[in-house]
């Protein structure tokens, strides 16, 4: 496999990709070293498993099926690159940007991509177990079906991110901003979601803050309700963490009376009953003894 690495001066290298001696990797760090520019490299299927890539500049690099296990990938700009089915088991990214990447496929589980950059991402079907994302921005990133299972999403920004069908459980989302994020049809079992808050800041309260009904409607599609510090909020269709007077306006005005309209009220039954249960409840102020008024 030929790859050819272009560096800032100018010049270009031109070497082949040998396994014996891992020169793809050992090529790779010098030319990091001596700021070679690896933007649009074609890397698919190369060894770089341990490599120090740290501040590298792979932006749109074609990394497909690459072995990036514990590889050094601090800070890295890859942008754009293409990451589907790569191996990144254990792989630090911490502070990289991952920006429009394609993760499709690829394994992260126990990865370190705090304070990561993954805005629109594509990670659909990713394995991302156990790994570590504490603070990383994941605005508008595409983790449907994503393995998230017992992975620190603790203070990310999953704004808008699509997280339906991902496996959730033992996922540590404390602090998250969840704001207009699809969670439709997520595994949340065991899920950590204190302090996780929606738009406006409208925090997620209770034992079991996210309650899931469905299919159900038109749309055929989970009908999911949020129990927040400020009331419950809906996701319905396209329509997310919208208000109960939003949800209701908008159900008469396309549903009226008829089937779909009857199963989201019976719905509601439900929602309100498991917000009865799962709601904190408000302490009760004590009862001030009379003794205590009189004086002397």
């Amino acid at each position: 496999m030929n790859i050819q690495i272009k560096s800032r001066f100018g010049a270009a290298v031109l070497f082949e990709h040998n396994a014996e001696n891992n020169s793809v990797r050992l090529t790779l760090e010098l030319a990091i070293k001596s700021g070679a520019y690896l933007s649009r490299a074609e890397l698919s299927g190369a060894n770089l498993s341990g490599a120090n890539l740290s501040g590298a500049n792979l932006s749109g690099a074609n990394l497909s099926g690459a072995d990036l296990s514990g590889a050094n990938l601090i800070g890295a700009n890859l942008s754009g690159a293409d990451l589907s089915g790569a191996n990144l088991i254990g792989a630090n990214l911490s502070g990289a940007k991952l920006s429009r990447a394609n993760l499709i496929g690829a394994n992260l589980s126990g990865a370190d991509l705090s304070g990561a950059n993954l805005i629109g991402a594509n990670l659909s079907g990713a394995k991302l177990s156990r790994a570590y994302l504490s603070g990383a921005n994941l605005s508008g990133a595409d983790l449907s079906g994503a393995n998230l299972i017992g992975a620190n999403l603790s203070g990310a920004d999953l704004s808008r991110a699509d997280l339906s069908g991902a496996n959730l459980s033992g996922a540590n989302l404390s602090g998250a901003n969840l704001s207009g994020a699809d969670l439709s049809g997520a595994n949340l079992i065991g899920a950590n979601l204190s302090g996780a808050y929606l738009n406006n800041k409208e925090k997620l309260v209770g034992k079991r803050p996210i309650f899931q009904i469905g299919p159900v409607g038109s749309r055929c599609a989970y009908f999911v309700a949020y129990v927040t510090d400020k009331g419950l909020r809906f996701d319905a269709g396209c329509q997310h963490q919208i208000t109960r007077e939003a949800f209701e306006i908008r159900l008469a005005e396309l549903h009226g009376e008829n089937d779909h309209a009857k199963e989201y009220h019976a719905a509601l039954a439900l929602i309100d009953a498991h917000a009865e249960i799962w709601a904190p409840k408000e302490e009760a102020a004590p009862a001030v003894d009379a003794r205590e008024d009189h004086h002397g």
